[in-house]
């Protein structure tokens, strides 16, 4: 069972334009200043509201040596955050610094009561929420009752109360003028202590303690890693930091935590691009807070020993290969499900939002099995593990037309008390319910996706570059492409279609298939390769199709030639 998907040509530039042209043009780029990469295209931190406050609390916090904890989330946002954190404030003097991630299947997101329980034991004097804190209303107000001090940042979006911190740096915050509301959690911790830099330069902090000024650059290839690893929007100030930090990674400038966790997943450091960082290093990153411990990634991020971080960087490899082999099933599981409805006389076009859960399912991997749902089906997804005792954690993945948070808000306000907690972003978000709610919410969920979404926006779209000639599929174009980025989430690596003769084809693994191609009516040879496919997609009479695919550049063994990546097979007799 998949969804239906439907081919659309972006509108074409003019036919003469090269391919970058074109490219840019699909994504509403025409001005070469908006694909300027340059750290002078960055809005300033100046225009964040609570900046001056947060800036003042760290000063003080330096001059006063007082004992700062950070605390994170368990995702890799959440880790490079910290990471980031402690290593900024260490080069600026901080020397009482240590840091504290909820374990999720203990303590669940954010600064909650709990943690604030757990952190006191600690005795910090100031606690600094990374990628967490604005819906942490009530553990806010635990940690101000023990005299401990709360600087939030965050990324998300606030709900209707904000928590009464000592100061409170998030974009999206009602009235902030800061143009760039999709930053990461990471991008908000750097440009906070990127402020504080400055605020410390103008009092004279360096030069009173002998201290050599910190270079925030150099911290970019954390920011890099985390931004690309949350998915969030890569609009231009993203864009900026990201490519900022990859160009990092490639000189060799990493820490070594990141330049091992490429190595392991058989990436070059020296090649790397924004694909490397999003399906390489922040899935293994990402498996030490799914599967055990996010203290795993932050030490492998933390340690300057390129020894300690290759052992720490084989750990979460092991840790991902376990996770992929607990989500493989747990997909299956879900699919087979679905199939029983549908073959039990559940009409595809009768359910919209889909709801999933199984009592065994891992806590810890939900959110990636609602993402392949969600791309497989083209339906809003929220896949339900066991939480604490009585109760079901959720982790939601949107498509386009329905903001996800927006609509467990909704659901919550005509429901009162069918949703625990809520919080998140537009395409993705997190929920917990009593487990005995689970049917009710299923059909309150599924009635406001109905009455959001058109059937339009139910059915999948392969938004296409367009065509590339015979002439543009060659090393050259590809690693143009390669180069134009960083491609990601808001701004789509370029995708083509066109009708393929097959005149080759080889199933690697049982999952992925090598092919050979030639162009409809040209006479060059270039490989592909297609993953994970579907082999209803591929029968063995067919040797024509219409394929969607990347053009990439493929090394292998010191050589590099020009590859198709096949996104999607179409019937060309259907296209």
């Amino acid at each position: 069972m998949k969804a239906r998907r439907r081919l659309v040509r972006l509108a074409h530039s003019p036919a003469d334009a090269d391919v970058l042209t074109r490219v840019y043009a699909h994504r509403g780029i025409t001005d070469p200043a908006q694909v300027d990469h340059g750290l002078g295209g960055l809005p300033p931190h100046t225009a964040l509201s609570g900046i001056d406050a947060a800036t003042a609390l760290l000063e003080t916090a330096l001059w006063e040596a007082w004992s700062i904890l950070v605390v994170g989330d368990f995702d890799a946002d959440g880790a490079t955050s910290t990471a980031l954190a402690l290593r900024a404030l260490g080069a600026m003097g901080a020397s009482r610094l240590d840091y504290l991630v909820p374990n999720r299947f203990d303590y669940g997101y954010g600064l909650t009561p709990e943690i604030v329980a757990v952190a006191a034991d600690r005795a910090p004097d100031l606690i600094i929420t990374v990628d967490n804190g604005i819906a942490s209303i009530e553990g806010v107000r635990a940690a101000r009752d023990r005299g401990i001090r709360v600087l939030v940042t965050d990324h998300h979006l606030p709900g209707e109360h904000l928590p009464e911190a000592d100061a409170l740096v998030d974009p999206n915050l009602p009235g902030d003028p800061f143009p760039a509301k999709s930053l990461a959690g990471v991008g908000v911790i750097f440009y906070v202590l990127a402020a504080l830099r400055a605020r410390l330069r103008a009092g004279g902090w360096f030069r009173q303690r002998g201290l050599p000024e910190p270079v925030m650059g150099d911290l970019l290839d954390l920011v890099a890693l985390g931004t690309v690893a949350d998915v969030v929007p890569l609009e231009r100030t993203n864009r900026i930091l990201v490519e900022q930090g990859l160009r990092r990674i490639r000189a060799g400038r990493a820490v070594p935590g990141i330049r091992v966790l490429l190595e392991v997943a058989g990436r070059n450091p020296q090649r790397v691009v924004a694909a490397d960082l999003g399906f390489a290093a922040g899935p293994r990153l990402n498996a030490a807070g799914r599967m055990d411990d996010m203290s795993l990634g932050i030490e492998c991020l933390l340690t300057d020993d390129a020894n300690r971080a290759r052992e720490l960087a084989r750990a979460l490899d092991d840790l991902n290969r376990e996770r992929r082999e607990v989500e493989q099933q747990m997909q299956a599981e879900a699919l087979e499900g679905l199939e029983a409805l549908l073959q039990g006389g559940l009409d595809r076009e009768t359910w919209h939002g889909l709801c999933v859960h199984e009592p065994h399912w891992h806590q810890g991997v939900i959110g990636i099995v609602a993402s392949r749902l969600k791309e497989r089906l083209h339906r809003p997804v929220i896949a339900f593990a066991p939480g604490e005792e009585g109760t079901l954690k959720g982790s939601a993945r949107s498509i386009p037309g329905l903001h996800m948070r927006d609509a467990l808000a909704a659901i919550d306000a005509a429901h009162p008390g069918l949703i625990t907690r809520f919080g998140g972003h537009a395409m993705a978000a997190g929920l917990s319910l009593p487990a005995d709610r689970l049917e009710t919410f299923r059909h309150r969920f599924d009635d406001h996706v109905r009455r959001t979404l058109k059937p339009a926006d139910l059915e999948g779209l392969i938004q296409s570059d367009g065509p590339l000639a015979e002439h543009e599929l060659n090393l050259e174009t590809a690693e143009a492409l390669r180069a134009a980025g960083p491609w990601g989430q808001g701004f789509p690596e370029p995708l083509f279609d066109g009708e393929f003769q097959v005149l080759e084809r080889r199933l690697l693994a049982g999952r992925h298939l090598r092919l050979r191609l030639r162009p409809r009516g040209g006479r060059t040879e270039i490989g592909g390769i297609a993953f994970h496919i579907d082999p209803q997609d591929w029968p063995e009479d067919r040797d024509r199709v219409h394929l969607a695919y990347r053009l990439d550049a493929n090394e292998f063994r010191g050589a590099c030639s020009a590859q198709l990546v096949v996104e999607h097979v179409l019937d060309p007799d259907r296209v």
